[in-house]
């Protein structure tokens, strides 16, 4: 008979408990990085893949990926050179893949009729896929005083209208079909850092993009259609200003190839696995901590390039 007292016991039963859990949870994570099978999407969601954003970036990667993974594929962006090229290159890559372009820029006035626009020429598509990609972040760090309306009202148009009225444009013919995934690319710094203090418009409008896709997906998971937001961190694109990819800041490829991979699983998720691996560290500092390293590492990227522009001026 145990002669351990009852608290004793419980205590020993409660920490058997929290490992066993803990280690359910890295067993399932480190099966979905990198063992878990990606769904046949086409099959699945329908033969073609909506992107927006197209042009450059993650947008690109993914465009290059999900025709890869056999489906059609509508690049939308503002320029119509830069589509062409994309579709061009896109073609010669994959003989055959089809592709058709659209010219939508989501600064412009025109935005709601060109949305109508877009979505009558998807009418007619079996659209399975629809990757809202497209989006804006500061040229730089800076306080929110600083923050002009031009800068303001692009963000909100890029990171949130956009999202809105090409998802509300798509979702219908899905609907209609009972099937289809939605992918709104999100940020890691409304969802993983506790804040990202200099960049507060662009982190509060990637908020609206997390709890809008997690709404979705609760409105609309009984109907057949997924609904996922992706948040990484940084991703060596023009967005995030990093030229060259590192271990941390990966390329647009690299991150598409673990994006289209987790496309129909988790309703919020961090494909990229040193990302979600840095999300684990963040959450075990305390916020004020997590607080103020952010804020310092925003203040040095201010000061250079207040520096830089002071320069340039001065030349």
């Amino acid at each position: 008979m145990d002669s351990r007292p009852a608290w004793a016991l419980a205590l020993a039963a409660l920490g058997l408990f929290l490992a066993a859990r803990t280690a359910a949870r890295l067993a399932l994570w480190l099966y979905a990085a990198f063992l878990r099978p990606g769904k046949p999407l086409r099959r699945r969601y329908g033969a073609w893949a909506v992107v927006t954003g197209a042009t450059d970036g993650i947008g690109r990667a993914l465009a290059f990926r999900l025709a890869a993974a056999g489906l059609g594929v509508v690049l939308v962006g503002r320029n119509a050179d830069k589509l062409a090229a994309v579709s061009d290159e896109l073609k010669a890559r994959r003989p055959g893949a089809q592709v058709r372009t659209f010219v939508l820029d989501f600064e412009a006035d025109d935005v709601p009729e060109k949305v109508a626009e877009l979505g009558e020429l998807l009418r007619g598509l079996d659209v399975g896929v629809l990757v809202n990609n497209v989006g804006a972040s500061y040229p730089y760090a800076r306080y929110f005083h600083e923050v002009d309306e031009a800068l303001a009202r692009k963000l909100i148009r890029l990171n949130v209208e956009a999202v809105t009225r090409v998802t509300h444009a798509v979702l219908p013919g899905m609907l209609e079909r009972r099937r289809g995934a939605v992918v709104n690319i999100g940020s890691g710094a409304s969802a993983i850092m506790p804040s990202d203090p200099l960049y507060t418009v662009y982190v509060a409008t990637k908020a609206y993009v997390d709890q809008f896709s997690r709404c979705l997906h609760v409105e609309y998971k009984s109907k057949g259609i997924d609904v996922q937001c992706q948040v990484p961190l940084l991703v060596a694109t023009k967005l995030s200003s990093i030229r060259k990819p590192t271990f941390l800041a990966p390329s647009p490829d690299t991150y598409a190839r673990a994006a289209v991979r987790y496309i129909g699983y988790e309703a919020r998720c961090t494909p990229y696995w040193p990302h979600a691996l840095f999300w684990l560290l963040i959450s075990l500092l305390p916020e004020p901590i997590a607080d103020r390293m952010f804020l310092n590492r925003s203040l040095s990227i201010r000061a250079r390039a207040r520096a830089k522009e002071a320069k340039k001026k001065a030349q």
